[in-house]
């Protein structure tokens, strides 16, 4: 069906990046997944292409853009080549809209330079090893010392927290006994501050670029000007930010999915088993045909929620739908997709693989497939 979430200028840019992709990430990618993490290299020339730009002021030597159509053509491209950009999706898409909405005049010209030319590297500490969805049981602490906060905690599965320059972290400065959501402050932890510590990088089933890390705090100093939005009301923020967030997983989950469904088409046609293609069977069409059409209504609810996001008009419980379906579309999509390419699927030379392994996590993080079906259902008045 025919899309109208594309301009003139988005179908421009989209000839950039596919052309940068082929040139600059398709050539490294197996060796990025080998190495853990993509190199520092990829968010300089990510920075010059304009990508980080894109929605920064242009006093900062950003775009001005404010539309998320452009975020969804380069996942649209990086999925069409079968490759990414590794943590640095999160850092773009999660963490930077953090930094436009929240940070101070002086923070703006502390920061903004290196987020826009890709020098500077960003992460978010939210979850930790006994607070995931439920981030209301946060339980690292922040204590105000003169003009500093002295940090304590850990966090887990911090995606490009092994990269990262700055981190922003969640933590309790205060607690209500009646409402847990209160008291929760974002503090922005600088690489190389005395007692922050990287701990690992995690060894995951998928996603095999993208550095996940877990991270310590011992008494860290962080100066209350490094303090993002208002004290103690961080959960607010959170809730915002989390609806891009969970959108963006749904924007993945699909074009995941349909590079999936390329693959397996392309594969299909050219395995012979009896004597014919693969592709000749009817379970095959049959197959395949499902996957298509459970695509088509994803992409359609994808979009739409595109477009509600550029007009201020995104609900929690919309992006839960989204986030929702499409995760779910994307497990089973992917599912059917490697049945057909048989005992080859299970091998990583074969795209399917990769895309199978890297799907699991898309019902998991950003919020679990059941904390989404809450959400809808609280909208329900149930």
């Amino acid at each position: 069906m025919q899309r109208r979430l594309f301009s003139a200028d988005h179908e421009a840019f989209r000839t950039t990046v596919r052309r940068f992709i082929s040139n600059e990430i398709v050539p490294f990618h197996a060796q990025w997944e080998q190495e853990g993490q993509v190199p520092r290299q990829l968010a300089k020339r990510l920075g010059e292409l304009g990508v980080f730009g894109l929605a920064f002021p242009s006093e900062f030597g950003g775009g001005d853009e404010t539309g998320y159509a452009y975020q969804v053509v380069l996942d649209e491209e990086l999925a069409r080549q079968l490759v990414s950009i590794g943590s640095l999706r999160c850092h773009l898409d999660v963490v930077l809209p953090y930094f436009r909405s929240l940070a101070t005049p002086e923070q703006r010209q502390r920061w903004f330079p290196g987020l826009v030319t890709g020098t500077l590297l960003t992460a978010i500490a939210m979850t930790e090893p006994g607070a995931g969805s439920d981030l209301s049981a946060i339980r690292s602490t922040a204590v105000r010392d003169g003009d500093h906060y002295l940090l304590n905690g850990s966090k887990t599965f911090i995606t490009g927290g092994y990269l990262a320059d700055a981190v922003i972290v969640v933590a309790r400065t205060s607690m209500d006994p009646d409402d847990r959501r209160s008291g929760l402050t974002l503090l922005v932890v600088e690489d190389g501050m005395s007692g922050f510590v990287k701990s690992r990088k995690l060894d995951k089933l998928g996603l095999k670029a993208q550095d996940t890390a877990e991270l310590a705090f011992d008494d860290v100093r962080v100066p209350a000007s490094n303090l993002l939005g208002a004290e103690g009301q961080a959960f607010a923020a959170l809730g915002h930010n989390l609806a891009r967030e969970r959108l963006s997983v749904a924007v993945e989950a699909v074009v995941a999915a349909r590079a999936a469904l390329n693959a397996t088409l392309d594969y299909v046609k050219e395995r012979q088993a009896f004597g014919q293609s693969v592709g000749s069977f009817q379970n095959t069409k049959f197959e395949l045909a499902a996957v298509a059409t459970d695509l088509e209504a994803a992409q359609a609810l994808v979009d739409r929620a595109v477009e509600e996001l550029d007009a201020g008009a995104l609900r929690p419980e919309d992006a839960a739908m989204a986030k929702l379906f499409c995760t779910e579309m994307q497990g089973r999509a992917v599912d059917r997709c490697l049945q057909l390419f048989g005992g080859y699927g299970y091998i990583r030379d074969y795209p399917i693989a990769r895309l199978y392994a890297d799907a699991r996590v898309s019902r998991i993080y950003g919020g679990t497939s059941e904390v989404m079906r809450l959400i809808i259902s609280k909208s329900l008045g149930i």
